[in-house]
């Protein structure tokens, strides 16, 4: 992989090694044995981070990326709409949220992260919101197999994904015409976004702990 000060490295690489795919709490909040009280854990969690109105997708479709592809920004915008309709929806099916140890530390840390991303949106730095919103792009594949496994046990219908498919995001992360500087921005956008998942997964594996031994 080359090094992320020559722009070079495309998100889709970064992925491989920073995205949540493989953070071990995705396989066993996906694994059918999964509680049902981690899952509505995880369901709260994502509304908390992800379901408010302001989005992403919206905020970095206010800032142009000079020689960027951005068409696909609008589309993701409606589409994570209908994922926060299928979050709000979850939300009201797994009832209130598991009574867990450290709570208000927990909220913190939410709020933590949903600042993060309003300051990643808000970058003056050109191509780190729109890097960012790749990065939301990839590790949502992750989050959605973990929202379609809680309305499999909480007996919610599935939509159909509302989001641009692995080959897509795919294209998008190359970020085909974008200047080294950009891409750069890019990749430190994403990097960030990435960060905040890693460690909303941690939090909630460190929850789902707390309760067993309590």
């Amino acid at each position: 992989m080359q090094r992320a000060g020559d722009g070079a490295s495309s998100i889709a690489t970064l992925a491989a090694s920073d995205g949540c795919a493989r953070h071990p709490w995705v396989a066993q909040l996906t694994h059918p044995a999964a509680p049902g009280r981690d899952l509505a854990d995880a369901v709260h969690a994502l509304c908390a981070v992800h379901g408010r109105h302001a989005d992403l997708f919206e905020k970095a479709g206010y800032r142009a990326v000079p020689d960027l592809d951005q068409r696909w920004l609008e589309p993701a915008a409606g589409g994570f709409a209908r994922e926060r309709a299928y979050i709000a929806a979850l939300t009201a099916a797994v009832g209130p949220l598991p009574s867990t140890a450290g709570q208000a530390e927990s909220d913190a840390a939410f709020a933590a992260m949903r600042h993060a991303f309003d300051m990643l949106a808000s970058s003056e730095r050109t191509g780190c919101a729109t890097g960012a919103a790749v990065a939301l792009l990839i590790d949502w594949q992750a989050f959605r197999a973990i929202l379609d496994a809680a309305a499999d046990r909480f007996s919610v219908d599935t939509p159909d994904p509302a989001l641009p498919d692995e080959v897509e995001i795919v294209r998008i992360a190359a970020a085909a015409g974008a200047t080294p500087a950009i891409l750069r921005a890019m990749r430190f956008g994403a990097q960030q976004a990435f960060a905040q998942h890693r460690g909303l997964l941690d939090l909630l594996e460190a929850r789902a702990i707390a309760r067993n031994h309590h």
